[in-house]
């Protein structure tokens, strides 16, 4: 005991004395670390000036019992879900966290060597300090790690928030604008509704990270999130998808207060586009009058019965029929160019265009007639069947 009784007390003045200029050697520390860690000049001094005092703390409680605390006893969460918060890297935490314990074990050892402190004594209790930074650094490094994902999460969630509410019309004009300046849009420019569903392997995880990718690289504002096992997002261009087989719907261009309208459109879009079998992005303009075929089951089961379903009777000969009038409407009605085609005379592709007429007792001179093939043969051409409408997932 009394060994013990004399090995404190001048353990006791170097502790005092290592006190007396924690705030000095603290002041130091804080001008090297804002000096050569620029991401530190954003953590507020007086922060700053509580993690050294708890650091310091810490290390003094390990000098006097020679002993380091277990990882659960330090508390660092807090300290790292600031750090994230403030845009901090891990290395640059670790690199600050480093230079501390530096700065408190080079005192320790100075105080202890000036005031004659047992050489094994300070061997040990040295050797207890370069312990607490390995135990420290490893939890520091799992707390930040850790509050680096919920970071992320929250970001995530608040991101597909935002857009939700963007795309679905629920934002008032101060949200889209304050939304719109925190994910990088430019409010005064119109921008585009996209609606895409990946096939292959490739998930709609693996589509959104393609597309934000994408986009970055072309400089071009944009935001997506995954919604209904699709990726939905506005965009101020036609979107790349980066070599990913996809099926898009892009809407009209809009302003962001009005952009649900877009998001509608590329719905409907995506709905058509999926239903003709397409791979790719498309617009009204690709798709044209062929998205309300999609959109319009009635109307092309009736046209179905009118035009297509009276050649059915004729067996292979109604397909022939069939094939001359799709090639002489969507060829321009150019009899000799479907002959050229199809490598039969042209008397015999006015036999089966007459045919056609002669068992629909319609003209294809009319024009009502020419539309109403039209939407049958687009109808004919969808892998859905037209009674029912395609399902992309939205309501």
């Amino acid at each position: 005991m009394s060994g013990q009784t004399g090995a404190a007390a001048p353990l006791e003045r170097v502790i005092a004395a290592m006190t007396a200029r924690q705030g000095p050697v603290g002041g130091g520390l804080y001008t090297e670390l804002v000096g050569h860690v620029p991401s530190y000049r954003a953590v507020p001094r007086e922060l700053l000036d509580g993690i050294w005092h708890r650091h310091f703390q810490r290390a003094l409680a390990v000098v006097r019992e020679g002993t380091v605390p277990a990882p659960e006893d330090l508390r660092e969460a807090d300290v790292a879900r600031d750090r994230v918060a403030r845009g901090v890297p891990l290395g640059d935490a670790l690199s600050a966290f480093r230079r501390a314990l530096s700065a408190i074990r080079d005192l320790f050892i100075a105080e202890a060597t000036e005031r004659g402190l047992d050489p094994g004594l300070i061997v040990d209790r040295t050797k207890c300090l370069w312990e607490l930074a390995d135990v420290a650094s490893l939890q520091i490094a799992a707390v930040h790690r850790q509050a680096e994902v919920a970071s992320a999460l929250f970001d995530a969630r608040r991101r597909a928030e935002f857009l939700r509410g963007l795309l679905y019309g629920t934002l008032s004009a101060a949200e889209v604008h304050g939304g719109a300046a925190v994910y990088g849009l430019d409010a005064s420019r119109p921008y585009r509704a996209v609606r895409a569903v990946p096939y292959g392997d490739a998930g709609p995880d693996a589509l959104d990270r393609s597309l934000e990718s994408q986009s970055r690289r072309n400089g071009r504002g944009a935001l997506f999130t995954v919604l209904d096992d699709a990726v939905v997002g506005v965009v101020e261009a036609r979107p790349e998808t980066g070599g990913l087989e996809v099926t898009a719907g892009l809407g009209p261009p809009a302003d962001l207060a009005a952009v649900h309208r877009s998001f509608r459109a590329a719905g409907r879009l995506l709905q058509a586009a999926r239903a003709y079998g397409l791979r790719g992005v498309y617009d009204l303009s690709d798709l044209s009058w062929r998205v309300a075929v999609v959109a319009e089951p009635e109307l092309a089961e009736l046209l179905l019965d009118r035009y297509l379903r009276p050649l059915e009777a004729e067996g292979e000969f109604g397909a022939l029929v069939e094939g001359s009038v799709r090639a002489y409407l969507e060829g321009g009605r150019r009899i000799r160019e479907v002959a050229r085609g199809a490598h039969v005379h042209v008397n015999t592709v006015r036999y089966r265009l007459r045919r056609f007429e002669e068992l629909t007792g319609t003209s294809l001179d009319a024009p009502d007639t020419a539309v109403e093939v039209g939407w049958a043969l687009a109808a004919r051409a969808l892998r859905t069947p037209p009674r029912g409408r395609a399902s992309t997932g939205f309501q």
